[in-house]
């Protein structure tokens, strides 16, 4: 500890306080990598507690300014209807389409010990994901994700914790989306073989 003298009247001896840095640094390197398949281009799928349920295939999405919740989880979650408050706004689903969510719902997100509240947006459109959640909740969280290293890195209580990956879960995901056939193009495929 340092000690600094004020002015020669009245002086008194202060002790000047050390300032600690104490900036976490959320970085990747290739030490990140172990135990990932090299090379992917897998996503980020993990396992999220969502109104305390442990709930799979959640998609973290850097790409995404939106938090989806498919009709999957809605319905596991025992979720009504009526839990749902007004949502406005049209999204693009995965085939492309424009559609009009159902509403929003608030449901909290647990990481670790950490909380988030979260307004997802209720789509019914497949997806062969539970949920998405985007950049909004990567922000509150101070989280940054890598599909590369397959994690993703927050500060929590003076410390960096990780959530890592599924990439089994996320090529299942993946067969699953490319396996789907939307009623369009099935029906399409009907008429011209008629």
């Amino acid at each position: 500890m340092s000690v600094s003298h004020c002015s020669d009247e009245g002086s008194s001896l202060m002790p000047k306080r050390a300032k600690l840095d104490t900036s976490l640094v959320l970085g990747f390197s290739d030490e990140d990598k172990r135990g990932t398949i090299q090379p992917h281009d897998d996503a980020l799928v993990v396992t999220f507690r969502i109104w305390g349920y442990d709930v799979r295939r959640v998609m973290v999405d850097e790409g995404s300014a939106a938090k989806v919740m498919y009709p999957d989880l809605y319905r596991r979650l025992s979720l009504r209807p009526q839990d749902l408050t007004a949502y406005s706004s049209s999204l693009v689903s995965f085939e492309g389409r424009s559609i009009i969510p159902m509403g929003m719902i608030r449901l909290p997100v647990q990481t670790g010990s950490d909380v988030v509240e979260v307004d997802f947006i209720m789509v019914d459109a497949f997806s062969p994901y539970m949920a998405i959640l985007g950049r909004p909740w990567l922000h509150t969280l101070m989280a940054v994700s890598s599909t590369l290293h397959q994690k993703m890195k927050y500060p929590s209580r003076g410390q960096v914790l990780e959530i890592l990956g599924n990439q089994a879960m996320a090529r299942q995901c993946l067969i699953t989306a490319i396996q789907h056939r939307p009623e369009t193009d099935t029906l399409a495929t009907v008429e011209n073989d008629l």
